[in-house]
């Protein structure tokens, strides 16, 4: 039991409580509570269970030989521990999820320059109020009327109408 014990992974509630949305704050704190509730009842059990007094039982009961077949089967008892199929997975998986991290951090730096030198061409621009349609245009090329498709925009052409 103490080899489990060991081998299971501690978790770091403070990461964890930060990556939960806020509409599951609730949900967060029911997980957390239960976890400790079972991690509490597991550290107050012993590392190995009691010991059977098969001596006691022996002089207890009445029918002979049942108490050392049942103390043969008992020791001759092993119980099979799961064996642990999903922590290479998981690892993987955790890997992965890291290499596409660092991918969508690169590209979101790259997006955060463009949107800097966006907001900066918006910041030393004239002010909106101050603008003629001139200052417009070279501010905002694709407002730029395209007089060869429109000539006549907003009015339509005499020989449309």
């Amino acid at each position: 039991m103490a080899s489990r014990r060991v081998a299971l992974k501690a978790i770091d509630w403070v990461a964890f409580a930060e990556r939960v949305p806020p509409n599951q704050k609730g949900m967060f704190n029911a997980l957390k509570t239960r976890t400790d509730a079972i991690s509490a009842k597991l550290a107050s059990l012993p590392e190995s269970p009691a010991a059977i007094d098969w001596s006691y039982y022996k002089s207890a009961v009445a029918k002979a030989g049942m108490v050392d077949d049942f103390e043969k089967k008992f020791k001759a008892l092993k119980i099979p521990e799961p064996v642990d199929t999903q922590t290479s997975a998981i690892n993987t998986q955790e890997v992965e999820a890291d290499k596409d991290a660092k991918t969508y951090i690169e590209a979101s730096k790259g997006r955060i320059v463009q949107y800097e030198a966006k907001l900066e061409k918006l910041n030393n621009m004239i002010p909106f109020d101050q603008m003629t349609i001139d200052d417009l245009n070279e501010a905002f090329p694709e407002t730029k009327l395209d007089t060869v498709k429109y000539p006549y925009w907003p009015h339509k052409p005499i020989a449309d109408l």
